[in-house]
């Protein structure tokens, strides 16, 4: 099949269902807007002496996580926003990066908004989403140090004596690396593919197989009829269980969808990918089940953790998950492309207290769906 990182050729579903190019562009430059300068932004720029810095507030929980930082250096690096790179990683290797102890060399996944540690432990997405945003920033931008920087992440990720990223029987990403179990949404296949052509070369087998080894995992993590997966899941990809609870279909689990289509995109290695993607917009067709959390079964459940300002049905981050539903349509086939085209055509950044999580993902699609979210 052919696929971008062949053909250097991006889909633009948006296009395809009648948009305009300057209309496109005009939405992406509003929501980049909105996220970094605008009314309801959450990034902010520091400027001390000689450092200038910028992180991007967790407005849910007001902190800045390495989720957040590695997402702004992606959308920066994607979009073509130098400064705003250059001061989110300089903000990020001031107060995040752990030089010492257990952790040294990876992020503390979560601080204070003057830098102040909440955590020394980190979250493996935003070493992963750090590593990819300095690869394709050496790329674009023609600066080595950039590509030094992910190459000495990715080392880390695999190498470390202590606790690695990635599980090293199974080569699955870890849901932090003192855990026996793992987060589908931090499955990145099509990274892994990059880690390989652009990372260490001695790693370059590793992450070939990993990039395998993680499209069967999400073949047996997502449901076949619903094509909802967990939030967390053992390797075997079947639900986490906490105090008897599984895991369900919830916030960080949104993100799958978009993970696939996008590998799809830029890879078409996997077929399944497309059955995946249109189970789940079949699943959503009914726009009424966006209003409540599932079971990857697709049975409508309390959340196990009900988040103070969640709706009375526990969703919490519903923009987001009809934004990466929408996303699917990268990989998806039949009439709901166009349906869910002009879906996610209608839907508007959130302002509310909740806003981050949404409006990255909202962003990450928007790209996505317009052909702008490419390899570099």
């Amino acid at each position: 099949m052919p696929n971008a990182h062949s053909t250097h050729t991006y889909t633009n579903v948006l296009a395809e269902f009648g948009y305009s190019d300057t209309d496109i562009a005009a939405k992406i430059s509003r929501t980049f807007h909105e996220i970094f300068f605008g009314e309801h932004r959450f990034y902010f720029e520091v400027d001390d002496g000689d450092f200038h810095g910028g992180y991007m507030v967790d407005t849910g929980n007001d902190d800045v996580r390495t989720e957040g930082q590695s997402y702004g250096l992606m959308i920066a690096v994607q979009l073509d926003h130098r400064e705003i790179f250059d001061r989110i990683w300089d903000w990020t290797m001031r107060y995040m990066h752990v030089d010492s102890g257990e952790n040294a060399g990876y992020f503390a996944w979560s601080c204070k908004l003057d830098g102040t540690r909440n955590a020394d432990g980190p979250a493996p997405d935003g070493e992963e989403y750090f590593a990819m945003a300095l690869l394709f920033a050496e790329r674009r931008w023609a600066h080595k140090p950039y590509g030094d920087a992910a190459r000495d992440i990715l080392r880390e990720m695999v190498h470390k004596e202590h606790e690695p990223m990635f599980d090293p029987a199974t080569k699955i990403i870890r849901f932090v690396p003192n855990a026996p179990f793992t987060d589908p949404s931090y499955h990145l296949p099509h990274y892994y593919e990059l880690f390989a052509e652009y990372g260490n070369a001695e790693d370059a087998d590793f992450f070939r197989d990993a990039a395998r080894l993680s499209r069967e995992f999400l073949q047996k993590a997502c449901n076949p009829d619903t094509g909802l997966n967990p939030n967390q899941s053992q390797y075997d990809g079947s639900p986490t269980e906490w105090n008897g609870n599984r895991s369900h279909f919830y916030s960080d689990a949104y993100r799958t969808a978009l993970n696939i289509a996008l590998d799809w995109e830029w890879f078409a290695a996997d077929p399944w990918q497309q059955s995946q993607a249109s189970a789940i917009q079949r699943f959503f067709e009914d726009e009424h089940q966006f209003d409540y959390v599932h079971t990857i079964e697709g049975v409508v459940v309390t959340p196990m953790f009900r988040e103070p300002d969640a709706s009375e049905t526990g969703m919490l981050h519903p923009l987001a998950l009809k934004a990466t539903t929408a996303a699917a349509s990268l990989a998806s086939d039949g009439e709901l492309r166009k349906l869910y085209t002009r879906r996610f055509w209608a839907l508007e950044p959130r302002a509310d207290r909740r806003r981050y999580y949404d409006n990255l993902l909202y962003l990450f699609s928007l790209l996505a769906l317009s052909g702008q979210y490419r390899i570099w």
